[in-house]
Parts: structure tokens; sequence; C-alpha cells
């Protein structure tokens, strides 16, 4: 069993559990549409060294990384990049395990992206996986069973994501979580059409409905930053970046290995 990697009271965030809006799938290969449709490899052949969230932002996703991720087990990272943006806590934990120590405790970060260099120059990643998922949205079988997954401020860019997520929760162990990390940053021309033309809500809920058609259940909706006030931005210039969290349970793998335990009996 993994817990939170923190012990302290969590944050209460502003929430709401996501509902259902459509009986089937509600978008079209013309919703992922992009500006610029070349290989995303192409796009992206030198590595950026940079943020993409500032630095509030990112105080405040490793803050609701502590008390949400499991501190034991395997997270998958993707569309990583040089940073994953873990708390200390969890930072070394995963870099003990880059180093082989290991054990029952022991947490496994595995990064997946298109860039080697950036992952190579991510210190917590176990694992290093080249994998452009707009043209093979199939995760790795070998990667099961996985205990969580993040994705900071990338799901803007997939073209698949249905089978993405569909893939993953296939890999997830009972109860696992996926994390979808969401601000308003982002490259125009490689995001999907839709993601453009829609307001911030509707980008919240098409997220929720990726999750819902590939199977995830329990979906909520977080907001850890508004982006209301002064202070944050870049440079602590300007208006902090808003950041939410739409996160999804494998209920149905929890359905799933009761019904076999029950067979067992």
């Amino acid at each position: 069993m993994t817990t939170s990697a923190s012990s302290t009271t969590p944050p209460v965030y502003p929430s709401y559990r996501y509902a259902p809006r459509h009986s089937s799938f509600p978008y079209t290969s013309r919703d992922f549409l992009r500006e610029d449709e070349s290989p995303d490899p192409e796009f992206y052949p030198s590595p950026r060294f940079v943020t993409h969230i500032d630095d509030n932002a990112i105080s405040l996703l490793r803050e609701y990384y502590a008390h949400n991720l499991p501190s034991s087990g395997r997270i998958l990272d993707f569309c990583s990049s040089w940073v994953s943006h873990f708390p200390p806590v969890l930072e070394k934990k995963a870099i003990q395990s880059t180093k082989g120590e290991e054990d029952e405790d022991s947490l496994q970060v595995i990064g997946m992206g298109i860039n080697e260099r950036e992952l190579a120059k991510n210190p917590i990643l176990k694992g290093r996986i080249m994998q452009d998922l707009n043209t093979n949205p199939q995760i790795p079988e070998q990667l099961r069973p996985l205990d969580a997954a993040t994705c900071v401020v990338s799901i803007d860019y997939l073209i698949h994501p249905l089978e993405v997520l569909s893939s993953l929760r296939s890999l997830m162990k009972p109860g696992g979580q996926v994390h979808l990390i969401i601000s308003n940053r982002c490259f125009p021309t490689k995001a999907v059409g839709r993601w453009l033309r829609v307001g911030q809500q509707e980008k919240l809920n098409m997220v929720g409905d990726y999750l819902w058609f590939a199977g995830w259940r329990n979906i909520e909706v977080l907001t850890i930053c508004d982006g209301q006030g002064d202070g944050g931005g870049w440079f602590g210039l300007g208006s902090p970046d808003p950041l939410w969290v739409v996160r999804g349970k494998n209920v149905l793998g929890e359905v799933e290995a009761a019904r076999d335990e029950h067979k067992e009996l």
C-alpha cells in the first residue's frame, strides 16, 4: 500500500467533481488539428532548460504533489522534461532509487518525453523513454504496474488523448491516480485546435471528458492557484500563473481486482 509523501495537513483546494456531459466521446479529428502539423521532435530538437510555469506555481505544485503522490512504488511522468517539480522528499527517494539504493519502500520515477538531452538532465528519473505520444499513443507494457502518473502542462498537445489515457489506465494499479496539470501557457502552434478556441472552464471540462471516456472515474478538478493577485509571474512581476489539476482514479481496476479476489475465494 502506498502513502502520500507528506504527513502534514494538506491544503484544501477549491474543487468540483466532474460530471459526464456526453453519452459518447464528443470530439472529432478536426478538434485535434494543429497549426503546425510537423513532427513534434522536429519542433523540439534542442533542449529547453527553462520552466514553463512561474516559481509560485512550481512551489504550489510541489506542495500538491507532496500530499497527493505516493511515497513509494512507480510513477510515470509523461511528456516529461529536465525537471518534474517533485517535492524534496520525493526527489530524495527517487534519486536514491537511481543509485540502486532500493527496498520495498523505494520510489521509481520513469520519464517519457521527446527530447533526449532534457530527460538525461532530470536527476530523479530511474528510467527514460523516448516516445512521441502523438505518433505512438500506447504506453509501454513493461511499465506495469504503475502507482500514479503525472503530466505537467502538456495534455493540450496530445492529438490522441483518449488512446494515451486508456493505455495508461490499463497499466495502473487499482486505485492509482493520474494527475494532469494545467495552466494557461502553451506553444499555440502545437496545441490542438479546440484548446485554443474555448475558454478556461471548457478546457478543464474537456480534460475531464478525456479521462471519463478513457475509463477513469472519481474525476476532480482542483484549483491550485486562481492566477489572481500580485507578486507572481516571471521575476515576481504581474499576476501569478494559474494552475489546475484534473485527476482521475482507476476505480474500474479496483472493481476488477475485487472481482478476481472473489473468484479465488
